[in-house]
């Protein structure tokens, strides 16, 4: 089976590449061209017949994932499968399913078997929960028994993986040579990895045996999403050398990965201070050849826990806008609790108004719908507007909830309200059409 990569550069049109561009308004061939560059991945394991097709990458509408999983103190696989759905109705475009707690196997394909999105995972959680548990000790992980464990979650219809290939001694070296960190490490799977090198002194077999982690998702057409394991987890860490030489490494990956034909995604930061966003992503499109990039949040301050997904939001629009493709959310619970299902509704909706900003200024021509929605508003066409929100029932409800005395306005502002006065004034170029009304 040849992977959406090979057979673009094959000048073949797949039927996934079709649906991206019908989903997109793009001429396919555009579509096959840009996937066959590297510059859009298609996550599309065949052993799941229901998935969603998903289009990630340049051009295309910015994209959202959604993170869910058991922890090692709240394991409720029914939790998690109600979260999942409610992350989908919500209107994410990916799940990432990162159980760390319980039975992970059940976990997963429940998962999977509940909703129609593309689903991945982090493959390190269940290796190192699964060893210390056989052992007592994560850092007696057999690698073995690592690869054998990403081709049964892959068998089970994962279609991308975030893997920590780009951790290796080098880069765990720059950790000690500039003194550690004042944010410490932030990525659990990457932590563990580097405890395991540490323990062992042995190199990280996901970068050691990079080739058949590629042979292992091309197999099942899944993309390989390099994990950003040594991102920063405080803003003052951004760009420190460790997080550099990972960052390095994960491009010249990309690169490695694309001529072997598996299809790659680059991973982001973490905690980045606003005025670093554009710098990192363009780092990241110039060294790895437009790899699409994921970023996680971004968090832009350290202080806003309980409140981290208007925090992230800030950090995703402005990484939206220089260039972002896949946007990880973050919830109200970020750095203080397992979200719940309230939460996980509530950091999707606060992301996909975080990257509708980003992509109104990442694609000026595609600005019609702010248009329209604000002339609806203007003539006070409320059904209309409606029809143009991002959160058309919440709008609704919270209009309804206080009802005006006069229909065509709210109460916000009542008899005082300044569409109203200000149509009366201007009526007669509405009239005639001076601007377009209702176009």
């Amino acid at each position: 089976m040849k992977t959406q990569l090979e057979l673009a550069r094959d000048g073949i049109i797949s039927e996934q590449m079709k649906k991206v561009a019908q989903d997109e308004n793009f001429n396919p061939e555009i579509i096959r061209a840009r996937v066959a560059a590297g510059e859009i991945v298609i996550p599309a394991n065949p052993n799941r017949t229901n998935q969603k097709v998903v289009g990630i990458g340049t051009g295309l509408r910015t994209k959202i994932n959604a993170s869910i999983g058991t922890s090692s103190d709240i394991c409720s696989i029914e939790a998690e499968v109600k979260k999942a759905i409610a992350i989908e109705e919500e209107g994410a475009d990916t799940l990432m399913e990162l159980s760390a707690g319980g039975n992970l196997d059940k976990v997963r394909r429940e998962v999977l078997k509940a909703v129609n999105m593309p689903v991945g995972n982090v493959p390190l959680y269940q290796a190192f929960k699964e060893t210390a548990r056989k052992y007592k000790d994560p850092s007696k992980l057999d690698p073995e028994f690592l690869f054998d464990l990403i081709e049964k979650q892959l068998a089970d219809g994962l279609s991308f993986m975030a893997i920590h290939c780009g951790i290796n001694q080098y880069t765990i070296e720059r950790l000690r040579k500039q003194g550690f960190r004042y944010g410490g490490l932030a990525s659990k799977g990457g932590t563990f990895m580097v405890a395991y090198m540490d323990a062992t002194g042995k190199e990280n077999p996901l970068y050691e045996q990079f080739d058949r982690v590629c042979a292992l998702m091309k197999k099942y057409d899944a993309v390989l999403s390099l994990g950003n394991g040594i991102r920063a987890g405080a803003i003052h860490d951004s760009h420190d050398r460790a997080q550099m030489a990972e960052m390095i490494i994960n491009c010249e990956l990309a690169e490695l990965g694309r001529e072997q034909g598996c299809q790659m995604m680059v991973e982001g930061p973490g905690h980045v201070p606003l005025d670093e966003i554009q710098a990192n992503i363009i780092l990241e499109k110039r060294m790895s050849g437009n790899a699409p990039y994921y970023v996680l949040g971004p968090i832009p301050a350290d202080t806003g826990a309980g409140y981290d997904h208007i925090t992230s939001a800030i950090g995703a629009a402005s990484s939206t806008w220089h260039g972002a493709d896949l946007i990880c959310y973050i919830t109200p619970a970020e750095h203080l609790a397992l979200p719940t299902e309230a939460d996980v509704r509530e950091g999707v909706r606060a992301t996909r108004l975080a990257v509708r900003i980003g992509d109104i200024a990442k694609y000026p021509d595609r600005r019609d719908n702010e248009r329209l929605a604000a002339m609806a508003r203007r003539d006070m066409r409320w059904d209309d507007l409606e029809s143009r929100l991002l959160f058309p029932e919440i709008a609704r409800e919270t209009r309804n909830s206080r009802a005006p005395e006069d229909g065509a306005t709210c109460t916000m502002c009542g008899d005082f309200c300044a569409m109203k006065k200000g149509n009366t004034i201007f009526r007669e170029d509405i009239k005639n059409d001076k601007i377009a009304p209702g176009a």
